[in-house]
């Protein structure tokens, strides 16, 4: 009689690992960053208000939050290979029958829940908690941004690619050619398989204790409330952003590739914050971070809005845009370790995506209400302000409660 010997699977290299993640990052961002493309013709095409659009990315956001925390768990518990692939297959059936919807309700169902799921469960805060696991402490927050960039690399390649999808096909095709690529992460899934255990000198305690002790750390609930600001900067600009500047008079191209550069431009200002958060205060760059993004957006509403401006004001933000992730991702990891990393992300994510809703949400409303923007633009510049502001105070220290006790 014969027995058979389980081989463990063979170590990954970190290069494959970081390679496999920041293309997954690239392709679900970038696909994710076409939402403000399809706004008009969709509206246009069925009948719908700018609101009820707007209701639906909302919904999306908001669930992509939600979801966030409980596949950053799953990812911690059961590994993040196999949580990306479920993800990227819910994501590819949202966007299919997204393209199928005729109503708003239904658009709500399929482009709202579904793909929130979807987003939720193969986003780079999955990727995050991967790369979290496999990489030395003092390298995490440049190889954090090195997949942010990653990111927006997606939007910069996704939203001229996106336009070119719909002028040739139409939006519905656009819909499901993009769902066909979202179904390449499946394979690449499997680079990053693996799950998180407790590194020497962490703490390990069941997942919903560890939960209550990090929201008991007074720097991550400011950490929480400043990353809502961002999400509400984030989420208006990428669905509201293209139709704007149609209203003032550029053409869908020219917004296009204005959502475009914001991607291009945080490849460096993703790498940048990454950089230099290996090297100074993390929360004195979120802080220096909200506050130029307040003063770059009321610079941009003072003065005429051109197709030169549009672009100048695209680059700039996108020097700021996802900079706040390495920043963030990096402290979460600082406070509780990387055992808890894919959860206690997602916990600050999950108010990100808050954020996200409303200012989806409020953008819509806005305009239908008023024929403006304008109240959107405005709130969007005081609450940066008072997001730099609650940074200030957060110290860069682990939690106590997750500090091992010594024996």
């Amino acid at each position: 009689m014969t027995t058979t010997t389980a081989r463990a699977p063979l170590p990954i290299p970190l290069p494959l690992i970081i390679a496999a993640g920041c293309f997954i990052a690239l392709v679900t961002f970038g696909t994710r960053s076409t939402a403000g493309l399809f706004m008009l013709p969709m509206t246009a095409d069925l009948g719908w208000s700018r609101e009820g659009y707007a209701m639906a990315l909302a919904v999306q956001n908001l669930v992509w939050g939600i979801t966030q925390p409980f596949a950053g768990g799953f990812a911690d518990k059961f590994g993040t290979g196999r949580t990306l692939a479920i993800g990227a297959v819910i994501y590819a059936i949202g966007l299919l029958l997204a393209a199928f919807s005729p109503t708003v309700e239904l658009f709500i169902v399929t482009g709202g829940v579904l793909m929130g799921i979807g987003i939720g469960t193969a986003s780079f805060g999955v990727v995050m908690a991967a790369f979290g696991r496999a990489v030395p402490p003092e390298k995490r927050s440049f190889v954090f941004g090195i997949a942010t960039a990653a990111s927006s690399m997606g939007q910069f390649v996704f939203a001229p690619l996106g336009q070119a999808f719909i002028s040739n096909f139409g939006w519905q095709m656009a819909l499901v050619y993009l769902a066909l690529i979202i179904l390449m992460v499946v394979p690449l899934s499997a680079s990053l398989r693996g799950r998180t255990n407790s590194a020497p000198g962490d703490a390990d305690m069941p997942f919903m204790q560890a939960l209550a002790k990090a929201l008991g750390h007074n720097s991550y609930r400011l950490l929480i409330i400043g990353f809502f600001v961002c999400g509400f900067h984030l989420a208006f600009i990428t669905v509201h952003f293209p139709a704007f500047l149609i209203q003032c008079g550029l053409t869908p191209e020219a917004s296009s590739w204005a959502l475009g550069l914001i991607g291009l431009f945080n490849v460096a200002g993703s790498l940048l914050a990454g950089w230099l958060g290996d090297r100074l205060p993390k929360q004195i760059l979120l802080a220096v971070i909200y506050f130029l993004r307040a003063i770059g957006t009321a610079a941009f509403l003072l003065l005429p809005i051109t197709e030169v401006s549009a672009y100048i004001y695209a680059a700039t933000l996108g020097l700021l845009w996802l900079a706040t992730v390495p920043l963030t991702a990096g402290l979460v990891s600082l406070f509780f370790g990387p055992r808890y990393m894919g959860m206690l992300y997602g916990v600050a994510f999950l108010s990100h995506q808050i954020g996200s809703f409303f200012g989806v949400w409020l953008g819509g409303l806005a305009f239908d209400m008023t024929g403006s923007y304008d109240l959107v633009w405005y709130l969007g510049i005081l609450i940066g302000l008072f997001s730099a502001a609650i940074h200030l105070p957060i110290r860069e220290n682990k939690a106590p409660a997750f500090i091992a006790a010594a024996t």
